[in-house]
């Protein structure tokens, strides 16, 4: 029974451990950036091992899947919230990357439920070459996770501070000027995400009515 204990399971340890290194990272956004921005930065660097160890231990639950979706969102959303309030002139922009992130990812997910997938990130030879290529490739998946979670962590700093220079550069900057290509690719591949899931979703609707049709 002990081994059916899915709230013990290793990723899910881990989950938990994201959770309280998120509302860590959120406490300290206001008081301390260096603080918060790493407390933020390490809570989504664990979101690379929950998934390994779920495969490698064989813990992989519905349970943990929806833990690190939301852990992920929420965090984002926070931050982003921040963001919007540091650089007022770009509230929409953030407001509009909320928007599709949370929309894009929640219906995907209900889709995939809907049709009985084992994972969200299971997706069809049918789908979009770029979209199979970032669900099937781990460490492109990761970079763009990473990298995306990076740049709008650079942009909180970029508020505080220009940290170290390189070549009377700042680090921070080349590094939000290096990532922000990732994060509009993100964007895009959230509403590419988004746009599969509601066609897949409205297919369904037509399957349902068609053989409905034909019992009549």
């Amino acid at each position: 029974m002990a081994d059916n204990n899915i709230f013990l399971f290793v990723p899910n340890l881990i989950g938990y451990a994201r959770v309280v290194l998120g509302l860590g990272s959120l406490y300290f956004m206001p008081t301390s950036h260096v603080l918060a921005a790493s407390l933020y930065i390490l809570s989504g660097f664990l979101d690379a091992f929950d998934g390994h160890a779920a495969r490698i231990l064989n813990q992989s639950t519905k349970f943990g899947a929806m833990l690190d979706m939301l852990t992920d969102r929420c965090a984002t959303m926070c931050l982003l919230a921040t963001l919007g309030s540091f650089y007022p002139s770009y509230l929409f922009v953030f407001q509009l990357v909320m928007i599709v992130d949370v929309s894009c990812h929640w219906i995907h997910l209900h889709t995939s439920n809907v049709l009985g997938k084992t994972s969200h990130k299971n997706v069809g030879e049918e789908e979009n070459a770029l979209l199979r290529f970032y669900y099937t490739s781990r460490p492109f998946l990761f970079f763009m996770c990473a990298g995306n979670e990076l740049f709008y962590s650079m942009l909180y700093l970029l508020h505080f501070t220009y940290g170290y220079t390189f070549l009377g550069m700042s680090v921070i900057k080349i590094l939000v000027v290096l990532l922000f290509p990732v994060a509009v690719l993100k964007f895009i591949l959230a509403l590419m995400q988004g746009g599969s899931a509601w066609r897949n979703l409205g297919y369904i609707d037509i399957k349902e009515r068609e053989e409905s049709d034909k019992k009549q």
